[in-house]
Parts: structure tokens; C-alpha cells; sequence
């Protein structure tokens, strides 16, 4: 039997070990490995020097929450063997218009970077950033690229897909979400390669121009591997089957238009959709309808029972054309519809989907003065019917205390309670009462609540218990509330886990603003516009707190006023202000 021996000394004297802290390195990155959450991650990093180091060198997925908090070069020296990567650019009120389009969250310094240090890349997820063809002509030299998400950017177009087609030659993942996409009259479903592709998810379902639907259908059939699949509007009900044919192994589909393309004659037979959906037995999400006739809903029976995830965010239909479909959802967790189901649509979700998890209703008309479909009737059906429901986002014109202050006692395992009362401080439209105590019950019983939205007629008061409770809240938006700067301090002082902070049009000024000094370094970021903000005020900040980037941004063709502050954005900063700030912002 062969004994274990220590190495024979090397001929230049005796053999040394390795010192102990090399190998105890060792072992921590070993071990660092098997920590998947950011946030443990992050707390690894702050133990020490030497857990610094390797919890550096074993990170293969970073998160960048903001474009401008770090810049590239400092990224990459530490971080060394990225192969996934986040990268968020503009704050979310980009979203509604209230950020000047050229305001700036570019991608090429990154990108650029990317190309000397991240050869290794084979991820990339990217939100509201400015994505120029370009770019993605540079990304597409990364030899192991597989996975491009691409969530609310512009600045790119159909060519730039060209160049992901035809040069990404591993690509599994295309992601197109919400992006405004340039028709650059270029024909990219064509680009992709002759033979078997790698393609397991493809979506872009926001590209507005018009494709090649042969060219897709082909692409489809030598997909084996694909399982996600959501095209844009010019897909019709008919080419929906044709690809549902060639693809029944599909999980994930977007119906595309989910109507003829053209009337359909009387004498011509259409195809048997309800057999198409038939076939594909492992269907678990649905989404599309962006044209929908409600006529055809029937063929989608057959996978109903199946669903997990179902949108129909842009299908106009009502509460009846919705009901014949959901009585068959029972295994719905997530759910995204239109008020145009009214409260009696939500009666019937509520009846049906008990293991509803997530459920948004978005406004079919988002005009203040509109006349909402959905009311407190809707939310408290659905807080007596979906008790396990953890995120809500709720567009309504009339709402009462009585049903929010149900749903946090029928829904305590909320995290995301999002209430979006449409009219400028609306009261509870029963009691005539601010809606402080129904959002009030929210923080106070919804235990594990992390991110609120409010909205409607509310007081300090509805502050005061914000900062009572809030203990979790770490995404706080608000709009047309509060009483004084003494509803801002409350919120400040007594939500230490808020890292981002939201708020438009409130009576809140330099006071309320000081008295976060102790928390901004904590935060990700501060967004405050049509506010009583002054540019003294906003200059003290800057002073007191010199590694935090303040903001004031203007409308491009807006002159300042007098010592008012339009727009207030204010974020920490590792490197401090940037140096692509546009003429309309001003960094003090």
C-alpha cells in the first residue's frame, strides 16, 4: 500500500507551504461559491480584507443598479470573471415621460470596457439604457455570447437586430421588453444562420415594424430547442398556427395581433386553432393579444387549466369575454388585464384563481377624467378571493379605506401593494376621509411589504405611519400627497431600508429634503419633481454630502427659474459626478 508523502524538498532547500492565509483564500473562494444572493454576497465582501478579495474572484454575476453609481473601469478591476451582467440606466419615471429623451444612461462606455475585460460574457440584461446599433455590433465579438434582455432601452433598430441574428452565432436568449426599436426597413429574421440554432427564448414582441414571416416560420421549425416564443402585432391568428405547428413543444407564447389578417370569406375554412393550442401540453404562460377579436378566445380553452401566467394587457375585452376564459385558470399565479373586465371580471378571478400571486389592472383610458371600470367593489373581491396574493398593481378612479384596510388583513404576505387612485387627491369616495388609514393598515399588517406606491387624498398622517412601520420598505413612490415637510421627514427618518424614494408633485421642500442627510449615502437614489425644492437647498446637500451626485435637471428647451428646482435626481457615486451630463442638467 503506496503511503501519502509530503513533497521531497526542492533542490534549492527544504519545502515550504503555502502560508495559511493563502490557503484559507482558498477555501473562503471555494466556498464563497455556493452564495447566490447579491445580498449575501455583498455582507461576504465586508467581513474583511481577505473575504473582500475572494468573494471578487468568484463573483460571476453582477448587478448594477445604476449606470452612473460606478464607473466601468473600477467594475472591472475588481471583478474579474463576470460571465452575467445587469446594467440599469434611467430612473422609472423615464417611463411616463418626465425625463428628457437624451438625458443620457449610455451604453457604449460600458460596452467598451466590457470588450478588453468580459471576453467571457455570456449574459447581458439591460434596462432603460441607450443601446446604439453600435453597441451591439461591439457585443457581438464576445465568443461566448448567448443572452441578450433588453427591457425599456432605445437608441437602437432593426439593423442593430441584424447584427444579433446574423453574428451572434451561440445566441439562445433574444429578450425584446418594452423597447422603442427603429424601423430601419432591414430585413433581421432573415439574418439568422442556415441549420440548427441554439434558440430557447425568443420575444419581440414590442418591434413595431412589420416581418418576415416565412423567414420566422423557418427559423421556428430548426429552433429544437425553443420554448419561449412572443412575436409582435403583425403576426395574425393564422400564422400564430402555422408556428404553433412547428413548435408544440412551446411554454412561453405571445399570440401576436390573435386576429385574421385579413376577413376571412365565408366559403374559406380556417384553420382548427383549438387543436393548435391542444397540442402544446406544456403551455404555462400566455400573452399577446395586441389586436384581439374576442371571437377567437374559445380555441385557447384547451390550455387554460395549464396557465401559470396569463396577460392580456392590451386585450380590450369584457367582463363576459373574460370570464369564459378564466373559469378554466385555477393554477393562475400571475395575471395582467385591462379595467375594461370591470369589478365583475375581478369577481370572477377571485372565484376561480385561488394561487393568484400577482395581479395587475391597468387602465384601458389613463386620462385622469376618465370613468374607471374597476373600484374598492373589484380590490376587495379579489382580497377575499386570493389570499395568497403577494403583488398588486391597481388602476382605479374611486376607491374607499374599508377595501384597502380588507386587503391587508386578507393578504398579509403582500410585498408590492402599487394603488393608483387616477384623479389628484381623491378621499375615499364613500366617507369623503383621506385615505390615510386604508394605506396605513397596509404598512402596519402587511409584514414583509418591501415596495408601495400610494396615491389619493392623504395627510401626514398616512407619513406618520409609514415611518411607524415601514420597516421593510425599500421602493417608495408617491404622488399629489402630504400635508407639509413634516410627511417627508417622517418617511426618512423611519424607513431604514428605503433605497429608493420617488415622489411628484407634493408640497415638500429643503426642510423635508435636509432630513435625510443620515440615509442618502444608504440609498440608490432620490427622484423629486414639481416639488417646493430650491436650488439652495439642493446645493447644501451637495455640500454636506460630497460622494452623492445631485441633479437638477430641466426640460431641454426650460430656463431656469428664479431658485426653482424643476427635477431633482440624486444618487451615490463611487466616481463621482459624469462627464456626459446634457446642457439641461446641472451637477452641484
Amino acid at each position: 500500500m503506496t503511503e501519502n508523502r509530503p513533497s521531497p524538498p526542492s533542490r534549492g532547500g527544504a519545502y515550504s507551504p503555502p502560508p495559511p492565509d493563502q490557503v484559507l483564500e482558498n477555501i473562503l473562494e471555494h466556498v464563497l461559491q455556493f452564495l447566490t444572493l447579491r445580498r449575501d454576497r455583498n455582507a461576504a465582501a465586508q467581513v474583511c480584507r481577505s473575504w473582500y478579495r475572494a468573494e471578487a474572484q468568484t463573483r460571476s454575476e453582477l448587478f448594477i443598479g445604476n449606470c452612473y453609481a460606478v464607473a466601468p473601469r473600477r467594475v472591472m478591476e475588481r471583478f474579474r470573471h463576470v460571465t452575467a451582467m445587469t446594467i440599469k440606466g434611467k430612473p422609472r419615471f423615464a417611463d411616463f415621460n418626465m425625463m428628457p429623451p437624451d438625458w443620457g444612461a449610455n451604453f457604449t462606455p460600458w460596452v467598451t470596457s466590457m470588450a478588453h475585460c468580459y471576453r467571457a460574457l455570456e449574459k447581458l440584461c439591460l434596462k432603460r439604457m441607450l443601446v446604439t446599433n453600435e453597441d451591439l455590433e461591439l457585443l457581438a465579438r464576445f465568443p461566448s455570447f448567448r443572452e441578450l434582455v433588453l427591457v425599456c432601452c432605445d437608441g437602437f433598430g432593426t439593423s442593430g437586430l441584424a447584427v444579433v441574428a446574423s453574428k451572434f452565432r451561440k445566441l439562445r436568449v433574444l429578450d425584446l421588453t418594452d423597447d422603442d426599436v427603429t424601423d430601419d426597413e432591414i430585413d433581421w429574421i432573415s439574418c439568422f444562420p442556415e441549420g440548427e440554432t441554439c434558440l430557447e427564448s425568443l420575444n419581440f414582441d414590442c418591434v413595431e415594424s412589420p416581418i418576415n414571416f416565412e423567414a420566422l416560420e423557418r427559423l421556428v421549425a430548426r429552433s429544437p430547442s425553443l420554448k419561449k416564443l412572443k412575436p409582435n402585432r403583425h403576426v395574425s391568428i393564422g400564422q400564430l398556427y402555422r408556428l404553433m405547428i412547428r413548435a408544440p413543444h412551446i411554454t412561453h407564447l405571445g399570440t401576436g395581433s390573435f386576429s385574421p389578417s385579413e376577413i376571412v370569406a365565408q366559403d374559406d375554412e380556417e384553420p382548427d386553432y383549438s387543436s393548435a393550442f391542444d397540442a402544446c401540453r406544456s403551455l404555462v404562460c400566455l400573452s399577446g393579444f395586441r389586436e384581439i377579436v374576442p371571437d377567437y378566445l374559445p380555441a385557447t380553452y384547451p390550455v387554460c387549466a395549464n396557465l401559470t401566467s396569463l396577460n392580456f394587457s392590451y386585450a380590450n375585452i369584457s367582463a363576459e369575454q373574460l370570464i369564459s376564459v378564466i373559469r378554466y385558470c385555477h393554477k393562475l399565479q400571475i395575471f395582467w388585464v385591462l379595467d375594461s373586465i370591470c369589478d365583475a371580471g375581478l369577481q370572477a378571478v377571485a372565484a376561480t384563481c385561488k394561487d393568484l400571486r400577482e395581479l395587475r389592472v391597468f387602465p384601458f383610458d389613463a386620462r385622469e377624467d376618465s370613468e374607471g371600470s374597476v373600484s374598492d367593489v373589484g380590490l376587495l373581491a379579489i382580497s377575499k378571493g386570493c389570499r395568497k396574493l403577494q403583488s398588486i398593481l391597481y388602476f382605479c378612479q374611486r376607491m374607499t379605506n374599508a377595501a384597502v384596510i380588507a386587503m391587508s388583513e386578507n393578504c398579509p404576505d403582500l410585498v408590492t401593494f402599487r394603488l393608483c387612485i387616477m384623479g389628484r387627491h381623491l378621499p375615499d369616495y364613500v366617507t369623503r376621509e383621506p385615505m390615510d388609514e386604508g394605506f396605513g393598515a397596509i404598512v402596519k399588517n402587511c409584514k414583509k411589504l418591501t415596495r408601495l406606491a400610494t396615491s389619493g387624498l392623504l395627510t401626514d398622517r398616512a407619513f406618520k405611519y409609514f415611518g411607524q412601520y415601514g420597516k421593510l420598505v425599500r421602493t417608495l413612490s408617491l404622488a399629489f400627497a402630504g400635508d407639509s415637510d413634516t410627511g417627508l421627514k417622517y418617511v426618512l427618518e423611519g424607513c431604514p431600508r428605503l433605497q429608493k424614494l420617488e415622489i411628484r408633485d407634493s408640497p415638500f421642500g429643503d426642510s423635508a429634503l435636509r432630513s435625510g442627510l443620515h440615509h442618502y449615502y444608504n440609498m440608490r437614489f432620490l427622484w423629486m419633481s414639481s416639488c417646493r425644492l430650491t436650488r439652495r437647498g439642493c446645493k447644501e446637500i451637495a455640500q454636506q454630502l460630497p460622494n452623492l451626485v445631485v441633479e437638477m435637471i430641466n426640460g431641454e428647451e426650460e430656463e431656469v427659474q428664479d431658485d426653482f428646482v424643476n427635477t431633482l435626481y440624486m444618487y451615490r457615486s463611487l466616481d463621482g459626478p459624469r462627464a456626459d451630463a446634457p446642457s439641461f442638467v446641472t451637477i452641484l
